[in-house]
C-alpha cells in the first residue's frame, strides 16, 4: 500500500437550526472546549467548531435532526472523577459502564440527544 491514515482530523456531532448559543454553552462552557473559527465559507451553514487537546470537534446543523443516540465520540480525561462530580452538579444525567473489564467510562447526552463517552 502506498498510503496510510494518520489520525482522525476531526469528529462531527449534529444539532438542530438555530441552537448555537446552546451548542457554545454546553461544549465550551460546561465541557471547556476551546470554540475555533470556522472558515468563512462554512459559517452560513451554521453550527460550531471546537479545539481540545490537538484535536477537534464539529457540531454541524442537521435538518431533519435526529441524535446520535449509539454512534458517538469518546474522550480520554484526566480528572475523571472531578469531572463526574462537576458534570452531576451542572445537571447532567450519567450512566457509568463496566461493561469493559479494566475500562471506567461513564456516558453523558449533549443538549441535543447525542451520546458522549467519557474515558479514565
Amino acid at each position: 500500500m502506498e498510503f496510510s491514515i494518520l489520525q482522525i482530523d476531526h469528529v462531527q456531532v449534529a444539532a438542530p437550526a438555530g441552537r448555537e448559543e446552546e451548542t457554545r454553552r454546553f461544549y465550551a462552557e460546561i465541557l471547556g472546549m476551546l470554540e475555533i473559527e470556522k472558515p468563512e465559507a462554512l459559517k452560513g451553514r451554521g453550527g460550531a467548531w471546537f479545539g481540545f487537546g490537538g484535536q477537534q470537534l464539529h457540531v454541524g446543523v442537521e435538518e431533519p435532526f435526529s441524535p446520535a443516540k449509539k454512534a458517538h465520540p469518546a474522550f480520554r480525561v484526566t480528572g475523571y472523577d472531578e469531572l463526574k462530580i462537576y458534570l452531576s452538579e451542572n445537571g447532567l444525567e450519567l450512566k457509568e459502564d463496566d461493561s469493559i473489564p479494566g475500562v471506567e467510562r461513564f456516558f453523558i447526552f449533549d443538549p441535543f440527544g447525542n451520546r458522549l463517552e467519557f474515558l479514565k
